[in-house]
């Protein structure tokens, strides 16, 4: 078996430079890969466009790229809780492009799974479809949607093991997966990396055939993005 670990993050993310397309997965704050997202931020790779679900916060996640003005692009769905996003966008210093959540992992399974392209509903008649092509399916009209093409796709795991076979946990399923094979090299972060035949086969939600480099993450804050609580009695 071919073991795709590498030793720590720095290598892991050899190759990666200015001008790129990144994917980077997550949901919210919940599942994001800290450690890539710390590594690029020393990199100091710069015009780099980014697909994710969202941009952060303005301290953490990819808020910390950018404060560094290294995101020329975002690709996103929902972009409510960074100040910095927003200050760029209406000044004009970032490049944004809104598209509905479900046809944001649309758009990354079908670039995983070797698809041009996808019609989708969402969208249909506002904004998200202009200029786009239309089609009609059984009385429905539908929006072509492009698969993303990127170099690198960044995932975070709970578990994996070294040929790349990854278990994630929670919400951090929403889109991590999606990119998984999406891009021309897939790295994944994980809390625990075992020895191969450590994870049982019936739980491994990505095979290590999506995966080009794994490595075990160093620290993890696992912030909450907003913290509610309930009032004492």
């Amino acid at each position: 078996m071919i073991s795709k670990k590498v030793a720590n993050v720095q290598e892991a993310l050899k190759g990666v430079t200015n001008n790129m397309t990144l994917m980077l997965g997550g949901f919210g704050l919940s599942g994001i890969p800290e450690n890539a997202i710390a590594q690029l931020v020393k990199l100091n790779v710069k015009n780099l466009t980014c697909i994710s679900n969202n941009a952060g916060v303005d301290d953490f996640g990819l808020g910390l790229l950018l404060q560094q003005k290294q995101i020329k692009k975002m690709i996103s769905s929902y972009v409510g809780e960074n100040d910095e996003f927003e200050r760029q966008m209406l000044s004009g210093e970032l490049e944004v492009e809104l598209i509905p959540q479900g046809t944001l992992a649309e758009r990354c399974r079908a670039a995983q799974s070797g698809f041009p392209a996808i019609y989708t509903p969402a969208g249909y008649g506002t904004e998200v479809a202009k200029g786009k092509e239309t089609r009609e399916f059984d009385g429905k009209m539908y929006v072509l949607e492009h698969a993303f093409k990127a170099d690198f796709a960044f995932v975070k795991a709970w578990k994996g093991d070294e040929a790349g076979n990854l278990i994630f946990k929670g919400t951090a399923r929403n889109f991590n997966p999606n990119m998984c094979g999406a891009a021309k090299i897939t790295v994944a972060e994980v809390e625990e990396l075992v020895p191969l035949g450590a994870l049982n086969p019936n739980q491994i939600h990505i095979p290590g055939i999506f995966v080009q480099r794994i490595f075990q993450g160093n620290v993890y804050e696992k912030r909450i993005e907003q913290l509610t609580v309930r009032q004492k009695n």
